[in-house]
C-alpha cells in the first residue's frame, strides 16, 4: 500500500472535542490535554514503520514542547481486530516501553480520527492556545528508514512558534505515513 500524505494546514480550524481512555487507566478530553500555549494531537499506532522510524523523536520533542506550554496527546484509531499490534494492551505496552511523556489514547470506534479527518500515521495536528489549527506537517524529513539525527525539527520549531506567537509557519511540509486502518 502506498504511503499517504495529509492535506496542508487548514489554518484556524477548531479542534474537535473528545473523551477517550488512556493507556494509563485515566480518561482524557481535549481540555485535559490542552496546554496554556497550545496543544498537539498526534495520530500514531504501534505497527506503522513510519511511526516506528520516528518514535524516539516524537517522545523527545513532546518532552521539549511541554517546556513551552504545549499539551500533547497521541491517539491510536486503527482497527485493532484487523491489526492486533494496535490493540489497547499493546498500546499500553508501547507507552510504557518508550516512557511516553503524554497520554496514549484509544479511539476504538474511530470517531475522533473521523472528526479530525486524520489520514495517516503519523498525522500531527498543532493547535494554538485557542485550539485553532496552526500546524499540520511533518515531524522532520525522516521516512521509513532511520534518517540522520541532525535534521531540522519541523514539528518542534513550528510548535515553538505557535507557543510564542499563536500562529504557525505559512510553509509546511506534509507528514507521510501509513493509512489509518479503518473498520469495514
Amino acid at each position: 500500500m502506498p504511503a499517504l500524505t495529509p492535506p496542508v494546514c487548514d489554518f484556524d480550524w477548531k479542534a474537535r472535542e473528545f473523551t477517550l481512555p488512556g493507556t494509563d487507566g485515566k480518561t482524557y478530553g481535549l481540555q485535559d490535554i490542552a496546554g496554556e500555549n497550545g496543544t498537539l494531537v498526534m495520530f500514531i499506532c504501534n505497527h506503522c514503520p513510519f511511526v516506528l522510524a520516528v518514535l524516539d523523536k516524537i517522545v523527545r520533542d513532546a518532552s521539549e514542547l511541554k517546556d513551552h506550554g504545549i499539551g500533547v496527546a497521541a491517539i491510536c484509531s486503527n482497527d485493532s481486530e484487523a491489526y492486533p499490534a494496535d490493540n489497547f494492551h499493546n498500546m499500553a505496552r508501547m507507552a510504557e516501553e518508550h516512557a511516553f511523556p503524554f497520554p496514549y489514547l484509544h479511539d476504538e470506534d474511530q470517531t475522533v480520527a473521523r472528526a479530525y479527518d486524520a489520514i495517516c500515521t503519523p498525522d500531527f495536528f498543532g493547535f494554538n492556545k485557542d485550539l485553532e489549527l496552526q500546524y499540520r506537517g511533518r515531524l522532520d524529513a525522516t521516512r521509513m528508514n532511520m534518517a540522520a539525527t541532525d535534521l531540522r525539527r519541523d514539528l518542534l520549531e513550528a510548535m515553538k512558534e505557535v507557543a510564542a506567537t499563536g500562529r504557525g509557519p505559512q510553509e509546511q511540509l506534509s507528514s507521510i505515513g501509513c493509512s489509518i486502518k479503518w473498520k469495514a
